[in-house]
């Protein structure tokens, strides 16, 4: 496994507690800022799931 696909790994776990978190430690602002913002808006109608599985999955397969 490459050095990227393990980081890759551990933002996907950061992204699951906190959506956004991995995108964040990838240094995509724009991009956590809108699955924290997301999720926060979206747990209101028990939606937030959706944003958090993107979120892992979005930060799990980045390829800078």
């Amino acid at each position: 496994m490459s050095t990227q696909a393990i980081s890759n790994v551990i933002c996907g776990i950061c992204s699951f507690f906190i959506p956004g978190l991995g995108q964040l430690l990838q240094g995509r602002i724009i991009a956590a800022l809108l699955h924290f913002v997301l999720a926060a808006v979206l747990w209101v109608f028990w939606m937030g799931w959706l944003v958090t599985v993107w979120s892992v999955y979005s930060a799990a397969t980045h390829k800078p």
